[in-house]
């Protein structure tokens, strides 16, 4: 049975295909780097909202972007994203004979280089805008938001019936991909792999050599711009360059302490209150100046901050204890995931509803 099962753990010198357990690791690698930066921004935010609040705002995008930047610099030169780099795996041109295969210090085409790019940095971004819409679609459907007979709420009715028989079918895809590489019958542990015309290999020992000494080769070799174009491309291209090392050496050194970090706060949501009690207590409504014209609370208690009215369906904020109609701080929220008065960050599940004795 040993003998049955070996391929498993150990590649064949023939192909240098990754064992299974090295390309599940390096998968996960990302996977567990987006959370446990999540995290931190969050703590940075919730401490100083007014500067650190952007960031959490943004995350999303300059996640992204710095991504992009770190997995354009691997790519184009190691021939493999950074988790793949880390546990010394290389991009391979499928089609390729193993004596006209490229070093990894030569990086990947450009076709292959782009659809890696594609599906390493821009598809996981438009996958979590997609479960974030969806979150806030079931939260409109669950309180409707929209009137009864509005097409809008027919139409994502169905979108959100639809969604997780679509999200199983893509996870299954996954599976049955990672089942046949692990029997030795498929060459990808992913179908996205196969979809950007690559596989995953082992680096060898030219890869490793040729790797140690691009650098100083490339100092030896780059010669002066000639003119003010080539010279303003130089400089963008040695500060993408840059950025990207700067990331590439930060992830390097922290990636263990990361995944820790990710650890640590896996059960988070299960214990929101433990979170929203390491805010800092609001100063209450009583110490604001009634008397005058305040730009943030009207002077009638019973008036919502934001729409200016009586309200309508009162919902109090967790992270803030001000209270607002529920369809004003819904929509504030899921705009701006920020407290409308204080400014602490916010999102829709911290939205509280209160109902008076009298209802």
């Amino acid at each position: 049975m040993a003998e049955h099962g070996a391929h498993i753990t150990t590649a064949s010198v023939a192909d240098d295909h990754p064992s299974i357990f090295e390309v599940v690791a390096q998968d996960s690698l990302m996977t567990a780097v987006r959370p446990a930066l999540q995290h931190v921004v969050k703590v940075l935010a919730e401490s100083n909202p007014a500067q650190c609040g952007f960031f959490w705002r943004w995350f999303d995008e300059i996640f992204t972007l710095l991504d992009f930047l770190l997995q354009q610099h691997y790519l184009s030169k190691t021939s493999a994203s950074f988790s793949e780099n880390f546990y010394g795996l290389k991009r391979v041109v499928m089609g390729d004979s193993p004596r006209l295969q490229r070093l990894a210090s030569s990086g990947l085409p450009k076709k292959q280089l782009w659809k890696s790019i594609m599906f390493l940095v821009l598809l996981p971004y438009l996958k979590v805008k997609l479960e974030k819409l969806v979150s806030s679609l079931r939260e409109e459907d669950e309180y409707s938001i929209h009137p009864p007979s509005s097409h809008w709420k027919r139409f994502y009715r169905a979108f959100l019936a639809a969604y997780p028989f679509v999200n199983m079918a893509w996870e299954g895809w996954f599976l049955v991909q990672q089942l046949q590489y692990i029997l030795g019958k498929a060459q990808h542990h992913s179908p996205l792999l196969k979809l950007a015309g690559v596989r995953l290999g082992r680096l060898t020992i030219q890869d490793i050599q040729a790797l140690e000494h691009r650098p100083a080769e490339f100092g030896r070799m780059q010669q002066p711009a000639r003119s003010v174009s080539e010279k303003i491309k130089s400089v963008l291209k040695k500060a993408m360059g840059g950025v990207a090392l700067s990331l590439s050496t930060g992830l390097s050194v922290g990636v263990f302490f990361l995944q820790f970090l990710d650890w640590w706060y896996s059960s988070e949501n299960q214990e929101t209150i433990k979170s929203l009690t390491a805010l800092p207590t609001p100063p209450p409504p009583v110490h604001l100046d009634y008397n005058s014209d305040s730009p943030l609370l009207p002077k009638m208690k019973t008036v919502c901050p934001l729409c200016r009215k009586t309200r309508v369906n009162d919902t109090v904020l967790a992270t803030s204890g001000y209270v607002f109609c529920y369809r004003c701080v819904f929509n504030y929220v899921r705009s701006h995931q920020a407290c409308p008065i204080t400014g602490y960050p916010t999102e829709v599940q911290h939205l509280i509803k209160l109902y008076s004795p009298e209802n």
